[in-house]
């Protein structure tokens, strides 16, 4: 990649957090984090309960906090100063909320700290910051001082809630009940706490923070030398048993390397090195990194893998392992190339189990140490994939949203502070050449947020408290401590090819399947002997069948009521590769009894409002009907929206002329979903959408379903047919009475933008083309959609929602709600929207999807060529159109462009 290029990607990472920032400031400061949707703050209370997400959010601004320090990486040194000047004059740590110790330590104080870090810096450069006197740094004391209570326990482990103002013990204070906390969230604390320390010279929160660390590590599983997810603060007795890299683990490990870094501290480092020899010995089965039992290692807790795992390659890369750092990177790259954004969770062999992306950074991360380590360009390809999507997929008027649904492309209302602390910071590093930066970024060490902390805190006021002892270390080979932290210009100087030769042989894995499983089944057959025996392929009345499953150490237990139960013991197979081979059996058996119940399960539909000012950014996920157009077999319908007369839909519309050629709006209740699609399909109507009559639901609170038919043959309803509930259906209804013409597309998933303004004339100088975007994005009309402006939507769900008293002609996608009666349980079809997958074996069907994105791909192109420049500033196609439609596009545009010329794509 040309320096040119690297400079130009860059620069477009700058404009995306100018987007982003710019917006958290204008719409949402001083709430802890911006709702891009609703172009508003959110603040605690004020918001329905997320739960356990909302425990990051304590009335501090948080995303002001947590981007300090991204301000100076990014150059911004200016908007850096005024940025602590607001800290200062306007945060409150003393507020009465409940708030997590693990979030508020790497996000807040980690943000403060890293802010000061770099405040001394900048001051004794002399420009900027000549003012300052610590006053972060005395805010992150004054903040250290509050969370120290939530280590009064018997154990040294902290509570994994505090409240700030109130501390643990006082009765205001609505905490201090629980018993539990994750590993991750005790062992996240080293760094920030020995960092305020060595600032301070206060030595009390290095000591509580190293106590912690030092009963997780007495607490290990001493035969595995692997810890658990959750661990009693007061017993230290492990709650959940199972172990792996990802979330409630992950940065435990992260920091015991890095306090190691940044501390000196020799014990820290063997302590990683031999949970790491256990993490390799378990848990990494390249590609892939499974969860196992602590006491029972040999065998997988789980089949499905989370997104937070991303970071570990990074990890690795400090720790020096490269190998298999590019193999996991190379599988996750391949499910964003699948996906868009890596699934909150997903299987082994690559289906969505969780289909949320909350822009999550540890992708990001791990691309920017691999490409450190290796000099290999095909990082820097890998970088501008992730803000082409992030632009294409996640940008909205008022920042970015998070994805709620991969699959659909359906948007949340939510920007979590992370995104600008992390995610900007490792895309600009990955582009920036060292005189890009202002400061050596060699001499920080980033924080699990990636804050920054200086190297020579190593040095200072170290405490007098004796070095950490721990026993009984594991005897471990010599060559697992090779290369820790390396130098990475001499790890490959003789073979550039050196990444290139791992990642090839992954390149196909997500399309097909664990290299593993082929080059075995390869093996065998080249042998002579039979491949292993496949879940689909089994049957119990098979005495070879049976004799195989013996091998593989599973048995077979006839139950009472006439269903089988298959139990593996790997201890009992014949070889470790029968054991591997009735892991694999077991794993997809229980996917194949999984997907047997799915088979008569419709996934999500979407609703996309494509007509001015939206243009396709706005995605409603709706519930799909089991009558009528199926779309995800035809071709997605398209068409202006009209309420019915009447509005109900239960009897024959008094207003046909208003919906014929048009998609139909009626309202749920007082007939059968069936009923309401013949009435609007006889007035002349091109598809319908129901909108929920239970006023205020929403997608928070509720499960997804589809609308059943009526119990009588169906076949003669012909129109697509979706759900809507109130919050989502309020969108359409406000666009209607603020725009009047109101232009939908139903489709199966969201569509890219290109594909729904083709055809489209917009004069070119009406836009504000970025010049970022790739040549292909510039000759085809997806740059006029991404320049329009949508208005503020006002609803910050974008899925479908409740259930009610309706449910006798409903199918439910979740469980079915306590408040079903039984005669509702008899029409309820139970579907887990986690399991909203296609079966693997209907390989048919993701060949189809792919085969849509290349069409599309080839319509672009075509369109491209197709079209010619006649005048400098109006870019005509060679379709025809009247006039008077012309001109009503560009006033349209006009309109648009004035509205919200101050966002600036």
């Amino acid at each position: 990649m040309s320096r040119e290029e690297k400079q130009k990607l860059g620069n477009q990472v700058l404009e995306m957090f100018d987007h982003a920032y710019g917006n958290y400031m204008e719409h949402a400061y001083p709430a802890d984090e911006l709702m891009p949707l609703t172009c508003r703050g959110r603040v605690r209370g004020q918001e329905p309960s997320r739960g356990d997400v909302d425990d990051a959010l304590g009335k501090f601004s948080l995303t002001l906090i947590d981007s300090l320090d991204t301000l100076v990486v990014l150059n911004k040194t200016k908007e850096f100063e005024d940025a602590v000047r607001k800290v200062l004059r306007d945060v409150n740590l003393d507020n009465d909320v409940v708030v997590s110790v693990f979030e508020t330590n790497i996000r807040v104080l980690g943000g403060l700290l890293g802010g000061h870090s770099l405040a001394i810096m900048l001051k004794e450069k002399g420009e900027y910051m000549q003012w300052y006197n610590d006053e972060l740094l005395q805010m992150a004391k004054q903040l250290g001082y509050k969370l120290l209570p939530a280590f009064n326990t018997t154990s040294g482990l902290p509570y994994p809630r505090i409240n700030l103002k109130f501390g643990i013990r006082k009765p205001e204070a609505r905490t201090g009940t629980e018993t539990d906390t994750c590993t991750a969230c005790a062992g996240t604390l080293i760094l920030e706490f020995a960092a305020l320390s060595r600032f301070t010279g206060a030595t009390i929160f290095e000591e509580y923070a190293r106590k912690a660390l030092d009963f997780l590590w007495e607490k290990r599983q001493r035969s595995s030398n692997l810890v658990g997810v959750t661990i009693n603060i007061h017993t230290g007795d492990w709650v959940r048993k199972d172990s792996g890299v990802g979330a409630g683990i992950d940065s435990y490990y992260e920091y015991l390397l890095k306090a190691y870094v940044l501390l000196g501290d020799d014990s820290f480092l063997e302590r990683f090195n031999t949970h790491y020899d256990a993490i390799m010995r378990y848990i990494s089965q390249p590609p892939l990194l499974l969860d196992v039992h602590i006491h029972k290692p040999m065998l997988n807790a789980r089949t499905w893998m989370d997104a937070l795992l991303a970071f570990f390659p990074g990890l690795q890369v400090l720790k020096g392992d490269i190998r298999p750092a590019i193999e996991t990177h190379e599988m996750l790259y391949q499910v964003i190339k699948k996906h868009n954004f890596l699934p909150e969770a997903f299987t082994t062999d690559f289906r969505v189990h969780w289909a949320q992306h909350p822009l999550r950074p540890e992708f990001a991360e791990s691309t920017y140490f691999l490409y450190k380590a290796t000099g290999d360009p095909y990082y820097l390809e890998v970088g501008k994939t992730l803000i082409e999507n992030l632009n294409k997929y996640a940008r909205v008027p008022c920042g970015f949203a998070a994805m709620k649904d991969v699959r659909t492309g359906s948007h949340e209302d939510r920007m979590d502070s992370f995104f600008l602390a992390e995610m900007f910071k490792y895309l600009y590093l990955l582009f920036a050449d060292k005189e890009d930066i202002i400061f050596d970024i060699e001499d920080y060490i980033f924080t699990t947020e990636a804050h920054l902390l200086p190297l020579w805190l190593s040095t200072t006021n170290q405490s007098i408290s004796k070095k950490n002892t721990t026993s009984e270390y594991t005897e471990l080979d010599d060559s697992n401590f090779d290369w820790t932290c390396p130098n990475t210009q001499i790890l490959f100087p003789n073979d550039p090819l050196y990444a290139q030769s791992i990642r090839e042989p992954l390149k196909n894995v997500v399309d097909k399947s664990c290299p593993r499983g082929i080059i075995r089944v390869e093996e065998s057959f080249r042998s002579g002997a039979k491949p292993p025996l496949r879940a689909r392929d089994f049957m119990a009345t098979n005495p070879e069948h049976l004799e195989i499953l013996k091998k593989m150490g599973v048995s077979l237990i006839h139950l009472k009521d006439g269903r089988v139960q298959l139990v593996q013991h790997a201890i009992q197979a014949a070889s470790s590769i029968d054991a591997e081979d009735g892991l694999r059996f077991m794993q997809e058996m229980i996917e194949l009894s999984s997907q047997q119940q799915k088979e008569q399960q419709l996934p999500p539909r979407a609703v996309q409002i494509v007509s001015h000012p939206f243009f396709g950014r706005v995605v409603l996920t709706a519930g799909p009907a089991q009558f009528g157009l199926d779309l995800s077999k035809h071709k997605e319908t398209r068409g202006f929206v009209a309420s019915s007369k009447p509005y109900n839909g239960c009897s024959e519309l008094t207003n046909p002329e208003a919906v014929m050629g048009k998609i139909a709006l009626i309202q749920r209740g007082q007939c059968m979903f069936a009923e309401k699609a013949r009435n609007i399909q006889n007035a002349g109507a091109i598809g319908g959408i129901v909108i929920d009559d239970n006023e205020g639901s929403s997608s928070d609170t509720a499960p997804l379903f589809q609308m059943a038919g009526d119990g009588k043959d169906t076949d003669d309803i012909k129109i697509p047919m979706l759900f809507l509930f109130s919050k989502e259906g309020s969108i359409i209804l406000d666009a209607i009475r603020e725009y009047e013409e109101v232009e939908v597309l139903l489709s199966d998933k969201a569509k890219d933008r290109a594909a729904i303004l083709k055809g489209k004339m917009i004069p070119s100088y009406i836009i504000n083309s970025n010049p970022e975007m790739e040549n292909e994005e510039q000759s085809s009309p997806e740059n006029d959609s991404q320049n329009q402006s949508a208005e503020q939507v006002s609803s910050s769900s974008q899925e479908v929602d409740s259930v009610d008293q309706e449910s006798s002609e409903e199918n439910s996608l979740n469980s079915p709600p306590e408040s079903l009666s039984p005669a509702d349980m008899d029409n309820a079809a139970s579907i887990s929207p986690s399991e909203q997958t296609s079966n693997p074996t209907e390989n048919h069907e993701t060949t189809n999807l792919n085969g849509e994105c290349t069409d599309l791909d080839n319509q672009l192109q075509e369109q491209s060529e197709n079209e010619e420049d006649s005048n400098p500033n109006v870019s005509w196609g060679k379709k025809v159109q009247p006039i008077d439609s012309i001109l009503a596009d560009w006033n349209e545009d006009i309109e648009a462009f004035e509205m919200m010329e101050k966002d600036e794509l």
